[in-house]
């Protein structure tokens, strides 16, 4: 078994409109997530996965400085991500398709091996 991470990408107005929905609506939304990953780790094959914020800080000019995040209208965000330890990036690509972020346009998963430095 080999270890995958899949990564969320969205729209900044999407992660934004997500975060100001109504509670029921966000409860909606989160069932159909935890569906979804409550199917994965029933396999066995989740090791962690965690929304991101929108927001953050970003550090360049070797950490000397510091700005919020490179976040503006329109931008792709990384807005979570999944770790997974599955046969192949065939089965990480298989899992990847029941991810709800599908249903909205514009997002995407990426779907990367995550290096064995053992």
């Amino acid at each position: 078994m080999d270890k995958f991470m899949l990564i969320f990408h969205s729209p900044f107005s999407q992660e934004q409109n997500f975060m100001d929905q109504s509670p029921e609506a966000m409860q909606a939304e989160m069932e159909k997530w935890n569906k979804w990953i409550g199917g994965i780790a029933a396999q066995g094959k989740l090791l962690g996965t965690e929304a991101l914020m929108p927001t953050g800080k970003l550090m360049t000019k070797g950490g000397q400085l510091v700005t919020d995040g490179p976040y503006t209208e329109g931008k792709e965000i990384i807005g979570g991500y999944m770790l997974l330890n599955v046969a192949s990036i065939e089965e990480a690509t298989e899992l990847a398709h029941g991810c709800p972020l599908f249903e909205s346009e514009g997002s995407s998963v990426e779907v990367r091996p995550i290096v064995n430095f053992g």
